[in-house]
């Protein structure tokens, strides 16, 4: 099996197998007064702390959640229901965001909040419409760091600073579920508020997210839980915490954190590897580049191919890779990502996205390339 579909999720590491062993025996519920209460909440204390420290938070709250997309929920939705939002009500986004932002501001809209997404056509934020953007107050901008469809690197440390200049008490958000561990980013290097992560793209499991907020966000009362009942993570996220997942991802982010640098160098290598050889092998696809990218992602648009046959027939071969989100795989609509990028809905319709990890190799990419060659060659294609 070659596996390049890690946007979509990672294989558990050896580490992070090890660490689950172990906190399966530490049982206790993390709330309960006793010894096995105390155990876990030892684990527990500690595994935020190895999360806090991979991220390179040295001070706010990091709130564990079920995963990314309940972290990008709470962030957006808890902020717009907190009492003091209520100065502006307007919200900054991209075009290109991961449906768990994008639907979440839908959801604001539906309460009253005008929205404006900023264009990110080649991958990059349009930062002159960023700019028309605020010419009026706004109370929330939710960017995201790394595109999980195309690999866009967006520069919202420059986005963040545009908005904290022009309106201070805006609540900068950023979806860093793709980014975390994969490009160098610290929450107060790009001025965020807010960061959300998650476990399974990180070689933990799925399950298991985190959302950091800021000691200013804190002090301010800026944001409020949208789980509510026993209080747990310090009233922000109710709920018996997933003390197994917890390690899980505590143990995850320990090793990228250390293994970083190699990690990216790797990926990266492999990218422009995959890049060369595909370009070589398979002239007639095209690479969706941006103009800044992360090392794990290749977005490439099959000549006529759907990238769902392509998709199959890759399968069949033993080759794991996307057609896109798998959070929308199974929806009908064309990509509004790639869209955003600036393909049309045929192109959009014939693309597919191979995503890295640390554990791929160069034979990876080689079968890939053979297996897309002979798929040209193959394949019926669309008129």
């Amino acid at each position: 099996m070659v596996y390049l579909d890690n946007s979509a999720t990672t294989a558990p590491s050896e580490t992070v197998k090890r660490a689950v062993t172990e906190a399966l025996e530490c049982f206790g519920n993390p709330s309960s007064l006793h010894s096995l209460g105390f155990e876990a909440q030892k684990k527990l204390d500690a595994a935020r702390a190895a999360v806090m420290t991979a991220l390179g938070a040295k001070s706010g709250r990091l709130v564990f959640t079920s995963c990314g997309s309940e972290a990008n929920n709470m962030a957006i939705i808890g902020s717009a229901i907190a009492k003091s939002r209520r100065t502006a009500t307007r919200v900054l986004t991209t075009d290109c965001e991961h449906p768990s932002v994008d639907n979440a501001i839908r959801e604001l809209e539906k309460m009253g909040f005008e929205t404006v997404r900023i264009p990110t056509r080649g991958g990059a934020l349009d930062m002159a419409a960023l700019d028309r953007a605020l010419e009026r107050p706004i109370f929330l901008a939710s960017f995201m760091l790394v595109n999980n469809e195309v690999g866009s690197y967006f520069d919202v440390k420059e986005a963040f600073s545009m908005i904290k200049a022009a309106y201070p008490d805006a609540i900068c958000h950023c979806d860093a579920v793709q980014g975390f561990l994969k490009v160098k980013f610290t929450p107060a290097s790009i001025g965020a508020d807010l960061v959300s992560i998650s476990g399974h793209k990180i070689h933990a499991l799925k399950g298991i997210g985190a959302l950091w907020v800021s000691d200013a966000m804190i002090r301010a009362k800026k944001i409020v839980p949208i789980i509510v009942g026993g209080g747990q993570e310090g009233g922000y996220r109710s709920g018996t915490e997933n003390t197994v997942g917890i390690a899980a991802l505590a143990a995850a982010a320990k090793e990228g954190g250390e293994s970083f640098a190699a990690d990216a160098e790797k990926m990266r290598g492999l990218r422009e590897y995959a890049i060369s050889l595909i370009g070589e092998k398979c002239p007639e696809i095209t690479l969706n580049l941006p103009r800044r990218a992360a090392p794990h992602v290749l977005s490439i648009t099959l000549p006529s191919i759907k990238s769902e046959t392509m998709l199959h027939y890759l399968s069949s071969k033993g080759i794991c890779v996307s057609s896109g989100s798998a959070c929308s795989s199974h929806s009908q609509k064309t990509s509004a990502t790639l869209l955003a990028f600036g393909l049309d809905p045929k192109a959009a319709d014939c693309t597919l996205r191979v995503s890295l990890c640390r554990y791929n190799e160069k034979e990876d990419i080689e079968a890939l390339a053979a297996a897309l060659q002979s798929g040209l060659s193959e394949l019926i294609r669309i008129k």
